[in-house]
This record gives C-alpha cells, sequence and structure tokens, in this order.
C-alpha cells in the first residue's frame, strides 16, 4: 500500500539536513536521482544562500551565507519511489512535515526566497541620519562616539565628526563599523 497518498504535483518540499552537510546532500541527491533514474520526479535541489558584507580585519568582505543552515529544498512529484530516495541520501535526517508525509512549501513563499536569493549586491541597511550620535563599534576609532556628518549610500560609507584632542574631526568609516546610540 502507497505511503505518499497526496497527489499535489511538482511542488517544493524542504530535508532537514545535518548543518553544515547542506551542499553535500544536494550534491549527493543529484547524483542519486540521476543513476536511480528518478529525473521525472525529481527535478531541482536547492540550497538558499545570500551575499552579505562583513568586516574582518578591518577589510570589507562579501560572504554567502546560508539562509536556512540544515535544510535543502527539493522540487519534486512526491511518490513512494521518489520519497524513498531523497529520505535515503546520506545526512538527510527528514522531510519537514507532519509524519512521514512531507508538507510542500506555498508557491508565494519560494518566489521570495528565489527573489531574496536572486539579489545580486548586498544592500546595506542604516538607520541614521545626518546629525545622529553614533557609537564605532570597529577600527582604530572604536569605542568613540560622535555625530553622523555625511551618508554615502552608494559607497556603503558614512562621515562621522568625532571629538579628538579638543576639536571635531571628520572620520570615514564603513556603514558595519558604527551604530546608532
Amino acid at each position: 500500500m502507497a505511503k505518499q497518498t497526496l497527489d499535489l504535483g511538482k511542488r517544493w518540499y524542504v530535508i532537514h539536513t545535518y548543518s553544515g552537510y547542506e551542499d553535500n546532500v544536494a550534491r549527493n541527491l543529484k547524483h542519486r536521482v540521476e543513476t536511480m533514474a528518478m529525473t521525472d520526479k525529481v527535478f531541482n535541489v536547492l540550497v538558499p544562500t545570500e551575499k552579505k558584507i562583513k568586516i574582518k580585519n578591518g577589510k570589507r568582505q562579501t560572504i554567502i551565507e546560508k539562509i536556512f543552515p540544515g535544510y535543502v529544498f527539493v522540487e519534486m512529484i512526491v511518490t513512494d519511489d521518489s520519497w524513498y530516495v531523497v529520505r535515503n541520501t546520506p545526512n538527510v535526517t527528514g522531510f519537514v512535515g507532519s509524519g512521514t508525509t512531507p508538507t510542500p512549501i506555498a508557491e508565494t513563499e519560494m518566489k521570495a526566497l528565489t527573489k531574496r536569493m536572486g539579489v545580486d549586491e548586498p544592500k546595506y541597511q542604516i538607520d541614521v541620519t545626518v546629525g545622529s550620535s553614533v557609537k564605532i563599534v570597529d577600527g582604530p576609532f572604536k569605542n568613540m562616539e560622535g555625530k553622523v556628518d555625511h551618508i554615502d549610500e552608494a559607497r556603503g560609507k558614512i562621515k562621522v565628526l568625532v571629538n579628538m584632542f579638543g576639536r571635531e574631526t571628520p572620520v570615514e568609516l564603513d556603514f558595519l563599523q558604527i551604530k546608532k546610540v
């Protein structure tokens, strides 16, 4: 008797993996789908990632970060065979859903996720305005406070007036080096 009786057609599902093994699972699953002739049931395997900006050793770096660590998205038609192939891929701990039947993701959520992944340049989120008081949290002026003098959103830079040696001195910083007071 069939366990997977819901015939929802081609939909996106989420599988849970051991954290850090997402790319490994995606690669293994793609290989298993081809070798076990399941390309008509399992169509796409996706590890959602996005670009983020971090400052490391005073240098700005763009890194690629997993949006949902420990999860891999699979576009498939759920049948007993396709469920078995996915479920028994090494390092897959199970489908996200109740019981043994996987629960599909809403199409609107998948569209929002693919849109989030498709952003080429990471956005700078800055919640300060000219005249705001800020604290410097990174770099040679760490722990100093000042007032925002100029914001350059295109470059991700901000000019802060810091009181040094009894007078205000302009210091150019990265958005990531300050926080609002």
